[in-house]
């Protein structure tokens, strides 16, 4: 289960940096006047400062599409598409894609685009700031393989933001019948919002819990956690740190990314 990280990132513990969309047509906060042209153009410069500080991997996300839908409209797909349609030919690594919060729309993009992973909320129940969560992943799997997306990894958010698990249940027997049900490519394991740490503890929970199946810190990983993050999961998701000051609504800060990085590639060859 865990070779696939490698093949798909080419190395051990990567690194996958978010590059939020600002808000899209049909979201409450969509700028009409700057339009489509300023939401690429602030695309491009978070992903060439990505790219440009060393981080293994980038993942389009339609973050500031507040408040979230769990079933997206049209034209969310369809803006997300020409994005990284138009981007596609500056992309030097491995990406992926996530409709915020629409599993289906996620792989659709993602077929569309060419992307390697999505990373959704595919099982469980929960009650949340937008609603009951309650995804099918019998139905959204049966998708996959027809929309011909059976090499698109999904890595699975057992640990959903702004969201708690409806049921007494351990979040290590949550794991395991997770990867024993479902089959999950990798798990994410989140804080309570963007930006917020994931607890160490957690993770080496679930670790401990699935040993064969990828665990990826998911929300909070700083430059003066990540080696914690990183000793005991198999990589992580990093979005907000990365940022300007380290503020959710700023530009990605290039010289932010490149010293994390160094640091996050320093720990890999000690492994």
């Amino acid at each position: 289960m865990k070779d696939w990280i490698e093949e798909v990132f080419g190395t051990k513990k990567p690194i996958i940096a978010m590059c939020h969309l600002w808000p899209l047509p049909g979201d409450p906060y969509y700028d009409k006047d700057a339009g489509m042209k300023e939401v690429i153009a602030w695309a491009r410069k978070d992903l060439n400062a990505l790219q440009n500080g060393g981080v293994d991997a980038v993942m389009f996300s339609n973050e500031f599409s507040m408040p979230y839908l769990t079933q997206v409209p049209t034209v969310t797909v369809a803006c997300m598409a020409r994005i990284v349609g138009e981007l596609l030919s500056e992309v030097r690594i491995p990406f992926g894609v996530n409709v915020l919060w629409d599993p289906k729309a996620s792989l659709d993009l993602a077929v569309a685009t060419g992307a390697a992973f999505v990373r959704e909320i595919f099982s469980g129940v929960y009650a949340s700031d937008f609603g009951l969560w309650n995804p099918n992943c019998g139905e959204i799997v049966r998708h996959q393989r027809a929309i011909s997306a059976d090499h698109v990894k999904l890595l699975f958010n057992i640990v959903p933001e702004a969201a708690s698990y409806l049921g007494n249940r351990d979040i290590a027997d949550i794991a395991r019948s997770t990867v024993f049900n479902h089959r999950p490519d990798a798990l994410c394991v989140s804080g309570l919002v963007a930006g917020a740490q994931t607890d160490t503890s957690t993770i080496h929970k679930v670790k401990n819990a699935v040993a064969n199946t990828p665990v990826f810190a998911n929300t909070g990983v700083r430059l003066e956690n990540v080696e914690e993050q990183l000793s005991v999961g198999d990589g992580a998701v990093v979005g907000t740190t990365f940022k300007i000051d380290g503020k959710f609504n700023n530009h990605i800060d290039q010289e932010r990314v490149r010293v994390f990085m160094d640091k996050v590639k320093a720990f890999r060859r000690g492994l």
